[in-house]
């Protein structure tokens, strides 16, 4: 197995530990830059390393770091080491709560620290423990480690795909028997197996569609060909086997094909992926809607006192797109929260809740940690998720998966429109039994009918967009201004902006103009206005007037042949009318182009924003 088959991510600076056939030790090598600088160093040390003849037992680990703790340099890239002939090496995702009290107590044992990583306090701690109880096996060692770190939850994202080098390997997917808490997986015969590690399993869908989820508190080890998963604090329900998944994806669902970049790959895949989250949900002749995922909970759900819905960044603006069609169609009170903010209120849940947590990964730690708050408070759990198997999605009662393929760029797009879509089919489901609704249902069903054909036509504005690009990109700031269902568009909007650009740029209400933003306004001030004919227009138009009798110069977004708004505006973007529940499917995308095409013309990093990271993100 060559180490450079676990190496496909971008964020710099990377390394990779690495045992030789013959060294005792490991082998660590960093390199600030691309991923591509790293395989250059390793293959220039190709001899050294003895990658070159046939090599029976290799192992390593990788990773791309990105800046919690200190500047992102190679001394603080991982993996991070226990001593200078590297004893133990780690690779960490998350952050270590308590590193500087536990650091603290290992320089006063007389450690001397390198970097300024917090995840160096781990590979010190375990080999402080390993000269404490010298017949400690190495996965008790872990478990010792564990047992005195904090981290804020236990990040459960780590698959473990394997694959066996010979054709003659198991005919049948097995389930793995457990003894207490304790799981062993045996290669058959003399068959040559590969463990592969990951934090998503797009890291290794070239080489194994065959998947083991680790559970919290789980402590794998490899030794001798054989992988044995302990479990570090069993739980009640614990389960007594584990089962190896086969994978639905495909390898070219990873990979750019002809586009530039992954993002702009996945905005121009929303055609297909909405018609995804859709396809055998939707039934467009006789205007039904299932969802297969919650139908044994419906009538629980229509039985609460109250719908939550949350989630962080992306999937927050998702909750808060559908909030006014949830409201309308169950005529339940509907909260929006922000994960974060909602456990940092410890905020009142009761058991007749049903709360929503919405998630492309599945495994976001505020989220997840929010969902364990409300379920140990006995509310119904419902997860909203892009990624089968993930935490958010094992751990929920229910739920629908949005089905909208693998997202690899870090700036979400693809799964905004699938969450918003899915969240619609719930409310579309809630009031199936209610007349008086049977219009607007109709109505909105049919908009969902031709929403697949409507996004191919907003996405033919993308030149008209990236000529509006060149024009906004070397500005400091950009305000997006709309109301009513198409608030969440601005909110979103304006993320994209900021994560991609790295310009400033704010949503804001329209309604709120009065209230303070206002005083920004003059000829100067970048504004993009979405108006829509839809209730709010008129409101829309009178926001419209305050912004140009400030001689501002709006960049609006309307609906096709719409030339009274459009006479208005400096600029127009025109979009495709649909139902006004649906609208801000339409109008999100050319704020998806706009960002990319400012984050190109400004020469930053499309796929691999700074400072952000997803689980998985590919050169």
């Amino acid at each position: 197995m060559g180490i450079l088959d676990l190496i496909i991510a971008v964020t710099p600076p990377s390394g990779v530990a690495i045992d030789g056939a013959d060294s005792k030790n490991m082998a660590l090598i960093k390199k600030t830059g691309k991923v591509k600088l790293l395989e250059e160093e390793i293959a220039s040390r190709s001899v050294d390393l003895d990658m070159d003849g046939t090599i029976d037992i290799h192992c390593g680990i990788a990773h791309t770091r990105w800046a919690t703790h200190g500047v992102p340099s190679e001394i603080n890239s991982h993996p991070q080491r226990s001593d200078t002939e590297n004893g133990f090496m780690v690779v960490h995702n998350g952050i270590v709560t308590n590193y500087k009290e536990v650091k603290t107590f290992l320089q006063n044992k007389g450690y001397f620290f390198e970097s300024d990583t917090d995840t160096e306090i781990i590979a010190k701690l375990i080999y402080h423990f390993h000269k404490l109880h010298p017949t400690y096996s190495f996965r008790e060692l872990v478990e010792q480690v564990v047992q005195q770190i904090i981290i804020p939850v236990f990040l459960s994202y780590y698959t473990l795909p394997y694959s066996e080098h010979r054709p003659h390997g198991r005919s049948e997917v097995p389930v793995l028997p457990r003894s207490e808490s304790t799981a062993d997986i045996q290669p058959l015969e003399d068959n040559e197996v590969e463990y592969f590690f990951a934090s998503d399993a797009s890291a290794v869908i070239e080489h194994t569609n065959r998947v083991i989820y680790f559970e919290d508190d789980d402590v794998a080890a490899v030794q001798n060909g054989a992988l044995s998963i302990h479990r570090l604090r069993r739980s009640l329900d614990d389960p007594h086997a584990r089962e190896i998944t086969t994978l639905k994806m495909e390898l070219q669902q990873i990979m750019k094909g002809n586009y530039s970049h992954f993002m702009q790959k996945e905005i121009f895949e929303q055609p297909e992926s909405v018609v995804n989250t859709m396809r055998g949900r939707v039934n467009f002749e006789n205007h039904t809607v299932t969802l297969g995922g919650i139908k044994d909970y419906v009538s629980e759900i229509k039985r609460c006192r109250r719908l939550m819905l949350i989630g962080c960044g992306t999937s927050y603006h998702s909750a808060i797109a559908t909030r006014q069609l949830l409201e309308e169609l169950t005529e339940l009170p509907v909260m929006v929260e922000l994960a974060s903010d909602f456990l940092d209120r410890t905020t009142p849940v009761f058991r007749d809740d049903v709360c929503f947590f919405i998630s492309q990964s599945g495994e976001t730690a505020d989220t997840l940690m929010a969902l364990r708050y409300c379920k140990q408070r006995g509310a119904l759990i419902v997860g909203i998720t892009n990624t089968v198997g993930s935490s958010i999605c094992r751990e929920s009662h229910c739920g629908v998966h949005i089905n909208a393929g693998p997202e690899i760029g870090v700036a979400s797009t693809k799964a905004y429109t699938s969450q918003f879509i899915s969240l619609v089919m719930f409310a579309l489901v809630m009031s199936e039994d209610r007349m008086s609704l049977a219009n607007r249902r109709r109505e909105i069903i049919e908009g969902l009918r031709k929403i697949d054909d409507q996004i191919k036509e907003v996405l033919k504005l993308d030149p008209k967009v990236e000529e509006l690009a060149k024009d906004l990109y070397q500005q400091k700031s950009l305000l997006i201004m709309g109301r009513g269902f198409n608030f969440a568009t601005c909110l979103e909007g304006a993320l994209k902006v900021k994560e991609l650009t790295y310009m400033h740029s704010e949503g804001i209400m329209a309604g709120e103009l009065k209230h303070g933003p206002l005083a920004l306004i003059d000829d100067q001030m970048p504004i993009m206005m979405i108006v829509m004919r839809d209730p709010v227009y008129i409101k829309c138009m009178n926001a419209l007037q305050q912004v140009r009798s400030r001689d501002g110069r709006p960049i609006i977004i309307c609906e096709e042949g719409d030339n009274e708004t459009a006479k208005l505006a400096c600029k127009s973007l025109q979009v495709p009318h649909t139902v006004d529940a649906l609208q801000g499917i339409l109008t999100v995308i050319p704020m998806q182009l706009l960002s990319y095409h400012i984050a190109m013309l400004r020469g930053c990093n499309v796929d691999c924003p700074r400072n952000l990271a997803k689980s998985v993100t590919v050169e």
